[in-house]
């Protein structure tokens, strides 16, 4: 009989170097509200929606109307225009609870609305923006292809000029959301070569969005593929304002921010169970903790959580103050994925056989991490970014 316990309801977050004395009244509060709501509705489901490869629906709408999806975009578009931080921490509650259910509003904050907003006619942005963010409509992200990952500049889907419109075709995969979504942003070339964006509803005849089944991470988040077959759409669901890589990649630097932060949370539900864990299951006549080998993990999880801490909120002012360049996000996400996935393994060592339970949510957070890890530019890609910021050389060819 195992005598350790976890119980996800006495979560403590740790906050070793007071982060929260960093934090404003307005961002703290929006982070509790997030946090009460994963803490009582979410963290008691999720694992049955990872097991059974479903996604909570009801749980996106109510995260919506926490004000989660978009929250950066101002009022007049339905966002509650609250600062970087705030978004942060609200993903980084979101990750507490499941990679997945982050990436479902990463997805439609960062790489949906946030592209409508900058890039979007005045129409586009009434039409969606309000809609997006109360999850009324779902959106995709539609950049990835089979044959192209890193490299987003070689895709192969084109939009063809066809008397007022566009003619799309082509083949996305790895698109959050998209067997779900009403929208989809998709990246094409145009006839010129150029690369440009076009909101294309998923229900028009030649658009089709199979879902990725067969994943062993990331299981309560839907995974699909877009299929682009000669759809027709007209001009004005071309995004006027960009043209060229410059429109996805900026788009990818917002997301890989909210994983920056959302990565946390993932960390710190598999610290509190490895403390929760080892506090109170007795081995030899005393608790675990109270060995020397593995008080040495917890301090190395302590340590490494609280300069990712420190990471994430300096990055979300320099973002606020407009300091902020994507090769500072590239450090971030790296280095803040790399910590979340050792501190996931190191706690699951920990539990010892009881880490890979459903029980406690260590498992599915270190299998999310191995997409997160990959997904909106790979480890290696975030290090040759450094390695050009630090050096000069360009070391990608």
């Amino acid at each position: 009989m195992d005598n350790g316990r976890y119980d996800p309801a006495a979560f403590s977050a740790l906050d070793f170097y007071r982060i929260d004395d960093l934090l404003t009244d307005d961002e703290k509060a929006h982070r509790d509200r997030v946090r009460a709501y994963v803490t009582a509705e979410v963290l008691p489901v999720i694992e049955q929606h990872a097991q059974a490869l479903t996604f909570p629906v009801e749980v996106g709408r109510e995260l919506a109307a926490l004000g989660v999806i978009g929250p950066t975009i101002p009022t007049e578009y339905g966002g509650l225009g609250a600062s970087s931080v705030t978004y942060g921490l609200m993903m980084q509650e979101v990750e507490r609870a499941d990679s997945g259910l982050r990436s479902f509003c990463s997805v439609m904050g960062s790489l949906v609305m946030y592209p409508i907003h900058t890039y979007g006619s005045e129409e586009q942005k009434r039409r969606w923006l309000p809609k997006l963010a109360t999850a009324e409509a779902i959106g995709c992200f539609a950049l990835t292809e089979p044959n192209v990952g890193s490299d987003p500049g070689s895709m192969q889907t084109l939009a063809t000029r066809d008397g007022d419109g566009f003619v799309i075709t082509g083949h996305k995969r790895w698109s959050t959301n998209a067997s779900i979504a009403d929208v989809a942003v998709v990246w094409a070339k145009d006839d010129d070569g150029d690369v440009r964006g076009f909101l294309v509803e998923t229900d028009r005849e030649g658009v089709s969005t199979p879902r990725i089944m067969d994943k062993w991470s990331l299981r309560a988040a839907v995974t699909s593929e877009v299929v682009l077959d000669e759809v027709r759409v007209p001009a004005s669901a071309m995004l006027p304002n960009v043209k060229g890589l410059k429109g996805p990649l900026s788009c990818l630097t917002q997301a890989r921010y909210g994983i920056a932060w959302g990565v946390l949370g993932a960390a710190l539900a598999c610290y509190d169970a490895a403390i929760q864990h080892t506090t109170s299951r007795e081995q030899f006549g005393r608790p675990v903790a109270g060995f020397q080998l593995v008080q040495n993990h917890i301090a190395d999880m302590l340590a490494d959580i609280t300069k990712a801490q420190l990471v994430a909120w300096r990055l979300g002012r320099m973002k606020d103050e407009g300091t902020m360049r994507p090769q500072h996000v590239s450090l971030a996400k790296r280095d803040n994925v790399r910590t979340a996935l050792a501190v996931a393994r190191q706690s699951r060592q920990l539990l010892g056989g009881n880490g890979v339970l459903g029980i406690y949510p260590v498992m599915r957070h270190m299998a999310n991490l191995e997409s997160v890890v990959t997904y909106e530019g790979t480890d290696e890609v975030h290090t040759l970014v450094l390695g050009q910021e630090a050096t000069g050389i360009n070391a990608f060819s």
